[in-house]
């Protein structure tokens, strides 16, 4: 499975951030691009505890749906609601400058690679996690909304 363990992995997913432009337009969902730059960088954010966000979480949500998430083969569904603290237009950090913003991105991307074996938030859907998971939550949103930008 692909997650953020592999150096490699992280590479490829920092060279598709880096290859996003403003100007790409998405293929499903209500961001631009630049506003997807920010939903990713917030919730890099707010797994290292520098971003909070009220859990929207149960049994179901801890336990089955994570194992889904994370463990199954498929691409993750489109138009899977997120919390309104990440939510663009919501509670998201504002888009300002795409360059600067993608950069700041990069930098929370690395960091959240560096440190996720330290990760002591839980997940506001999935709960606590371990450290596989959240390399492996790491890479699939990340996957996710490069691939609605086609990156």
């Amino acid at each position: 499975m692909r997650t953020l363990d592999s150096i490699a992995e992280r590479q490829t997913i920092e060279k598709r951030i880096s290859a996003l432009a403003a100007s790409d337009q998405r293929l499903w969902g209500k961001m631009s691009a630049h506003q997807m730059v920010c939903h990713l960088c917030d919730s890099y954010r707010l797994a290292l505890g520098e971003k909070s966000a009220r859990p929207a979480t149960g049994f179901l949500q801890r336990t089955l749906v994570k194992w889904v998430a994370l463990r199954l083969p498929m691409k993750w569904p489109k138009g899977v609601a997120t919390r309104p603290e990440v939510e663009q237009g919501v509670g998201g950090t504002p888009p300002v400058d795409f360059e600067r913003d993608r950069a700041e991105l990069i930098v929370a991307f690395k960091r959240f690679c560096a440190e996720s074996g330290n990760i002591s938030v839980a997940h506001p859907y999935f709960g606590s996690m371990t450290t596989w998971e959240w390399r492996r939550w790491g890479f699939l949103h990340a996957d996710h909304h490069l691939r609605q930008f086609g990156r």
